[in-house]
């Protein structure tokens, strides 16, 4: 989440420079144009990034799922060695 702050925020940056001084007033102007076109790209980038924060997120979840998943299946092993080793203690007599 904390990543998917941070493009954001390079986002805002990049379109809140445009609009804090913009080239000129005319819209055909070539200096709004190039503006324009920066901020197109920019914008694809972060719509890039947030989907990459996304999908890297989304193999954090899976990843976090299987060791819970992990972590059960050694509390279960080991209940059962737990029980088989006082099956067998209480067999022989220890």
């Amino acid at each position: 989440m904390q990543r998917i702050a941070l493009v954001l925020a390079g986002g805002l940056l990049v379109s809140g420079a445009a609009w804090a001084d913009p080239p000129s007033a005319n819209p055909s102007s070539p200096a709004l144009t190039g503006m324009n076109q920066r901020i197109a790209r920019h914008q694809a980038e972060v719509g890039h990034l947030q989907q990459d924060v996304g999908q890297q997120e989304a193999a954090s979840r899976q990843a976090a799922a299987r060791l819970q998943q992990q972590d059960r299946t050694i509390a279960e092993l080991r209940q059962q060695l737990k029980a088989t080793q006082q099956t067998k203690a209480s067999a022989t007599g220890h």
